[in-house]
C-alpha cells in the first residue's frame, strides 16, 4: 500500500506541472519613427579600408537626440571600431552591407564587464548598450566580429595542414604546443586563474598585461528594455555572439547568427538575468552552446537574484553546437517559465543540454518543451548533469573524462535545482545516448516527464539520483541493451509504455541500495530476454513490472 500511495503522489506532482503552467508572457516591442540617417552623409566609407568608428557612433547619437529614427548602413564594406547603441535608435543594415570590426585590439579600451555569470574587466564589445530603451538592429545584412584575430585554437580541432598554417601566422603556442594563442598577452592570460575577474582594490590597470586575453563578446546590452534583433547575420565573434544581460522584453527573429566549429567559447546567444524574450525563426550554427539560457555564477549570480524568466524560442534551428537548447552552465540565479516549441537540433553535440554543479545554487523550474526534432547527436539527446565539469561535452582526441566522485554533502545555498520538467513529442535520428539523468545524493532532480519519444541512439536511458520521473511512450531503437535502462538510487521511476525496437539482452538493471518505487507498465518486452539485474545492494522489491 505505501508503495502504491508514493507512485500516485509521484504521478499527481508530474501531471500538476501542466495544471500549474503560467501564461506566456507578452513581448513589448520597439517603434521608431520613419526619419532616416545614412552613415554616409557624416563621412563614413564603404571601403573596407577607412575606420568608421567616428561617423557610425556620431550617426547613432544624432538620431538619438533628434527623438529616434533610424541610423541606415548602406552597400559597402564598413570598418569600425567598437559601436555604442543609443535609445530610440534602429540600426538597419543593408542586404548588400558588411559591418567588419577592427582587429586592432587597441581600438578597444578595457571596462567594467561580466564574463561568464562575473564581474569582470573586458576588452569594450564591438556592439554595447547599457540602460537604454526601444533600441532596435534590423536588415538583412552581416556583422562581423573579426573573432579570429582574438580566439585561442586548440590543436586537437584542426587538420594538420590548418595547424601549421595557423602557427606560420604568427602567435604563440602553449608549453605542450597544444593550443595556440595570437599573442604572448593571450597566453599569459590563459595561464592566470580568472584572469580580468573584479576583485576589491583592482583596477583595468592591473590586467593590461593580459589584455588580449579579455576577449569581448561581440553584442551585450545591459539593463535595456524593448529591443529588438531582426533579420541580420552576425558572426565570428571573439567570445559569445549575443549576450542580452538583465534586459527586458527582448525579441531575436529571423537571426543568423554563426561562429566557426572550433571557437572557443562561441556560444550562440546566452540569454542572461531577462524576462519576457521571444526567440524565433532563428538559425545557429556556432563553436558552443546554441541556444543559452543563464542567470550569473554562484555568489555573484546569488547576490544578482535575478532569474531568466518568461521566455518563448520556437521555430529555431541549430547546426554545430555543444547544445542545441541549453540551460546553465551558470544559473545561480534561477531560470523559470520557459517554452521550448518546434525546433530543430542537427549535429549538436548535445540536443536538449541542462547542466550545473555544486556551488552555483539556483533553482531551474517550469521548463515545457514541445515537438523537437534531433538529427545525428554524437553525445546525449536529453541530458541533465549536476556534475558539469567545464570541459567539452565530447572528449577530444588526448583528453580524458575526470571520475566523478559521488558524495552526499550538506544541502547549503549553494546547491542547485532542476525540478519540473514537462518535454514532449522528441525524434531523434541518430545519438550516443537517448537520454541521460544525473542528479546529486543531497538533491535528486524533481519531476521530469517525457511524453511520446522516438529516439534512435546507440544507448538508452541513464537515470541516476533522480526523483519523480515519468516515461510515457518512449520508442528507443538501440544498439547497446545491456541494460537498455540503467537505474542508480532513484525514487518514483515510472515508465508506461516503453517500446523497445530490437532484441534486448537486458532491460534493467538497478543499482544502490536507495531506489524506491519504480514501475514499468503497458509495455511490449516480447524482445527482451532478460528483464531486470539487481547490483550493488539494490533489492528486487523496488522494481514493479505491469503488462
Amino acid at each position: 500500500m505505501k508503495q502504491t500511495a508514493a507512485m500516485l503522489f509521484s504521478l499527481l506532482s508530474l501531471s500538476s506541472v501542466w495544471a500549474q503552467e503560467p501564461a506566456r508572457p507578452t513581448i513589448q516591442q520597439v517603434s521608431f519613427p520613419k526619419d532616416t540617417t545614412n552613415i554616409a552623409t557624416l563621412g563614413a566609407k564603404g571601403d573596407g579600408q577607412f575606420l568608421n568608428t567616428e561617423a557610425i557612433n556620431k550617426a547613432i547619437t544624432s538620431v538619438s537626440q533628434k527623438g529616434g529614427g533610424v541610423v541606415l548602413v548602406p552597400a559597402g564594406l564598413w570598418l569600425t571600431g567598437p559601436i555604442e547603441m543609443k535609445s530610440n535608435v534602429n540600426l538597419h543594415v543593408s542586404r548588400e552591407a558588411i559591418v567588419l570590426f577592427s582587429d586592432n585590439f587597441d581600438h578597444y579600451k578595457l571596462v567594467e564587464s561580466n564574463w561568464e555569470g562575473e564581474p569582470a574587466w573586458r576588452n569594450q564589445n564591438p556592439i554595447s548598450g547599457k540602460n537604454l530603451e526601444n533600441i532596435a538592429i534590423t536588415g538583412s545584412g552581416i556583422i562581423d566580429g573579426n573573432g579570429g584575430a582574438w580566439r585561442m585554437v586548440k590543436r586537437s580541432k584542426m587538420t594538420e595542414t590548418q595547424w601549421k598554417n595557423l602557427i606560420s601566422s604568427g602567435g604563440v603556442v602553449d608549453e605542450k604546443a597544444n593550443i595556440w594563442y595570437p599573442s604572448e598577452s593571450s597566453l599569459s592570460g590563459a595561464q592566470q586563474k580568472k584572469a580580468g575577474v573584479m576583485r576589491p582594490g583592482t583596477t583595468a590597470a592591473d590586467f593590461s598585461d593580459v589584455k588580449d586575453y579579455l576577449r569581448p563578446n561581440l553584442l551585450v546590452f545591459t539593463s535595456c528594455k524593448k529591443i529588438l534583433l531582426e533579420g541580420v547575420t552576425i558572426q565570428n565573434s571573439p567570445a559569445w555572439n549575443l549576450h542580452p544581460l538583465m534586459c527586458q522584453d527582448l525579441t531575436l527573429r529571423k537571426l543568423l547568427v554563426r561562429n566557426p566549429w572550433y571557437a572557443q567559447n562561441g556560444d550562440g546567444v546566452d540569454i542572461e538575468s531577462c524576462k519576457n524574450v521571444l526567440v524565433e525563426d532563428c538559425t545557429f550554427d556556432v563553436g558552443d552552446d546554441g541556444i543559452c539560457i543563464k542567470s550569473g555564477r554562484d555568489k555573484a549570480g546569488r547576490d544578482r537574484g535575478m532569474p531568466t524568466e518568461n521566455v518563448i524560442i520556437r521555430n529555431s534551428i541549430v547546426y554545430h553546437a555543444h547544445g542545441g537548447f541549453v540551460i546553465g552552465s551558470e544559473m545561480s540565479g534561477g531560470a523559470r517559465n520557459i517554452w521550448v516549441d518546434d525546433c530543430s537540433f542537427i549535429g549538436t553535440d548535445i540536443g536538449l543540454r541542462f547542466k550545473t554543479t555544486r556551488g552555483r545554487g539556483g533553482v531551474v523550474e517550469n521548463i515545457f518543451i514541445n515537438n523537437i526534432n534531433m538529427v545525428d547527436i554524437p553525445g546525449e539527446a536529453i541530458l541533465f548533469d549536476m556534475y558539469y565539469a567545464a570541459v567539452d561535452p565530447l572528449p577530444l582526441i588526448g583528453d580524458k573524462k575526470q571520475e566523478i566522485k559521488v558524495q552526499k554533502l550538506p544541502v547549503t545555498e549553494e546547491t542547485p535545482r532542476f525540478q519540473n520538467f514537462v518535454i514532449r513529442n522528441v525524434h531523434v535520428n541518430g545519438a550516443d545516448k537517448g537520454i541521460f539523468v544525473r542528479g546529486l545524493p543531497e538533491m535528486n532532480i524533481k519531476n521530469i516527464s517525457i511524453e511520446n519519444a522516438n529516439i534512435f541512439a546507440k544507448k538508452g536511458i541513464d537515470i541516476i539520483e533522480a526523483e519523480g520521473i515519468q516515461l510515457k511512450n518512449v520508442k528507443l531503437n538501440s544498439k547497446s541493451s545491456n541494460p537498455l535502462v540503467y537505474i542508480h538510487n532513484a525514487k518514483n521511476i515510472h515508465i508506461d509504455g516503453l517500446m523497445p525496437v530490437n532484441a534486448t539482452d537486458l532491460l534493467f538493471r538497478v543499482e544502490g541500495d536507495e531506489n524506491k518505487n519504480i514501475q514499468l507498465s503497458k509495455s511490449d518486452l516480447s524482445k527482451v530476454k532478460q528483464q531486470s539485474e539487481f547490483t550493488n545492494g539494490a533489492k528486487k522489491n523496488v522494481l514493479t513490472i505491469k503488462k
